[in-house]
């Protein structure tokens, strides 16, 4: 099986890893010999496991994941030349890391959250000629989409790395509003966790329009409480959020 490398050892890291340990070799290269072992646990498979001074990624294929402020002072410690250099760091461009980093080939990848679960929606942009080994191992963790530009994974970055916690705030408000008229907040909890799940699956297949369309009878519940999030400026909210994490993602 082929070995895939990972620069970090975070939560990240060990997301992706459990979506590619079936497939893969895993290796990861780290500071803290005790943070490399409880990386291992947590994977559950026996992997490699490297302190990061002086290691050698010649003709590695490497995923990096560590902390954007880190590159430079992390990237002195490598030796070799990589052939392919993964990077799920926000905000951090390709020449960037090549500046920093010596590998014949470079992909972004921005996975979000969700990868955790196995269920990341993870765009990437690079170096075309590895466009479909970059979807096939990062498939392993939810589903991708390649884009033409960094401009654009920068804004997909606004979208769907930052999106779970724009969802988490939606999801937690709901639920207060709810509580607040007299639901029990457990059952609160369950039925807005059920509302996401199947809404979930009916994006996949019909457009927010006409799903919204669908729901919303003349003079009916769903019309009053659509006009009260009108009123409140939520869409308004939600395109300013994402202009916002975009133009962060570009500062970074």
């Amino acid at each position: 099986m082929k070995t895939i490398t990972f620069i970090g050892n975070g939560n990240m890291a060990l997301s992706i890893a459990q979506g590619l340990k079936n497939e893969y070799n895993i290796e990861v290269v780290g500071r803290d010999k005790a943070k490399l072992e409880l990386f291992e646990d947590k994977l559950g498979k026996k992997i490699e496991k490297y302190l990061l001074n002086e290691f050698d990624i010649t003709d590695k294929t490497l995923i990096l994941c560590v902390k954007p402020a880190n590159v430079t002072e992390l990237s002195r410690k490598l030796k070799g030349e990589a052939e392919i250099l993964y990077s799920v760091l926000a905000g951090v461009t390709i020449e960037k890391l090549n500046n920093n980093f010596h590998t014949a080939s470079i992909v972004r990848a921005m996975p979000n959250l969700a990868a955790s679960v196995g269920a990341s929606m993870t765009t990437l942009t690079g170096t075309q000629s590895y466009k479909q080994e970059a979807q096939k191992l990062f498939n392993a963790i939810g589903t991708t989409r390649w884009l033409d530009s960094e401009k654009e994974i920068d804004i997909a970055t606004a979208l769907a790395g930052s999106g779970p916690a724009y969802l988490a705030l939606m999801a937690e408000a709901l639920t207060d509003g709810a509580v607040k008229q007299g639901l029990k907040r457990d059952d609160a909890m369950a039925i807005m966790r059920g509302l996401f799940d199947g809404f979930g699956k009916l994006i996949q297949e019909v457009h927010p329009a006409l799903l919204k369309d669908g729901v919303m009878s003349p003079g009916g519940t769903t019309a009053a409480g659509y006009g009260a999030l009108e009123d409140g400026n939520v869409r308004s909210a939600c395109i300013a959020a994402i202009e916002k994490a975009y133009t962060k993602a570009t500062e970074l």
